[in-house]
């Protein structure tokens, strides 16, 4: 199958810091060719990739993220050679859905944000001008707000185990990986911490205003005692943090779509503690790969009590759940039944 995949330009893929998204792009291009598909990756120019590589910018132009024209310019790109492809799949963002109903290729949109408030609207709108749009969810909690949206397939994330290497051994500390904001719930981290006595390392990214306001607010009043900032870690970095935590704490306080952190977490065999919210209960198995609570008050107890959890069965949930194979058949699968339905 011929396949083009168009990723977020804002970040390489695979990214050196911070990029979700381009994470799982890239281990889904390079599954794909393993499995034996023709994969064209529309990427900025410093991506690293077993596919072909077709890029508009030689770096990722990081610091104009958000810029319509950028973000536009990268998807046409693609969009312009769509009929080069049995199918199309944009990892990019609404700009990029809305181009499907200009190309006679099917068109597959993974939706890698919530569907609350404006962009559930939105998705509506792209929906009504592309009709043969199919959407992939990563998650089933993500299509609650919309379960009236065109979806083809869920497709949970996956991870190259490979780069998330296993580690038994249990630290003093415990871990916040994410972006610094109210919803991530970096402070409800920093309270639970206190609340049991264990220091607390955090990591993540904080460039953009509204994250840069949050920490002055939320979290540079509590550094100290036992909190440490480390900023925005690296691959090797976040994974040696990973291996080093008694637990990951995940305190969110929003409909997360997916949280690829939890499966990090698990494949290196650490637990995760984390309150039901989003599509954490779809990630972790409570009770072997981590803990879910309530609420943020429930943090501090299933700190005490994660212990039991055995790393060996983190890491074999990882494995069992998240492989890069499962989300390839799942994609492969995806893109089969949009063609069937493009050829009706």
């Amino acid at each position: 199958m011929r396949v083009a995949l168009l990723a977020p330009v804002w970040f390489p893929v695979p990214p050196t810091g911070y990029g979700g998204i381009e994470w799982v792009v890239a281990v889904l291009a390079d599954g794909l060719v393993a499995a034996g598909h023709d994969v064209t990756l529309f990427a900025s120019g410093d991506s690293r990739t077993a596919a072909r590589l077709v890029s508009v910018y030689e770096r990722a132009p990081s610091e104009r993220i958000g810029t319509s024209l950028t973000e536009l310019r990268h998807a046409l790109t693609c969009f312009v050679r769509a009929g080069e492809f049995d199918v199309v799949n944009d990892h990019s963002g609404l700009p990029a859905a809305a181009l499907a109903g200009t190309v006679a290729t099917p068109v597959v949109h993974t939706v890698h944000g919530p569907l609350d408030g404006e962009a559930g609207v939105v998705y509506g709108q792209v929906a009504g001008v592309a009709p043969r749009l199919g959407l992939i969810s990563l998650s089933l909690n993500q299509r609650r707000p919309r379960p009236d949206l065109p979806w083809l397939a869920n497709c949970p994330n996956a991870i190259d185990l490979e780069h998330y290497p296993f580690d038994p051994g249990r630290g003093d500390y415990l871990l916040f990986l994410g972006r610094l904001s109210f919803e991530k719930g970096a402070h409800r981290a920093i309270e639970a911490a206190r609340r049991v006595g264990l220091p607390l390392k955090l990591a993540g990214k904080m460039r953009e205003p509204l994250e840069r306001e949050y920490f002055e607010a939320h979290v540079r009043p509590n550094l100290g005692r036992g909190i440490e900032y480390l900023g925005e870690v690296t691959h090797a970095e976040k994974v040696a943090l990973l291996q080093g935590a008694r637990a990951t704490i995940f305190p969110i306080s929003w409909e997360e779509p997916f949280g690829l952190v939890m499966v990090e977490s698990m494949a290196c065999g650490t637990p995760v503690v984390a309150t039901r919210r989003g599509a954490v209960p779809e990630v972790i198995e409570h009770g072997r790969s981590g803990l879910i609570v309530d609420d943020e008050a429930g943090l501090a107890g299933a700190i005490l009590e994660v212990r039991r959890i055995d790393p060996r069965e983190c890491r074999r949930a990882a494995e069992e759940r998240f492989a890069p194979a499962r989300m390839v058949r799942d994609y492969v699968a995806a893109y089969e039944l949009a063609c069937s339905a493009g050829a009706v």
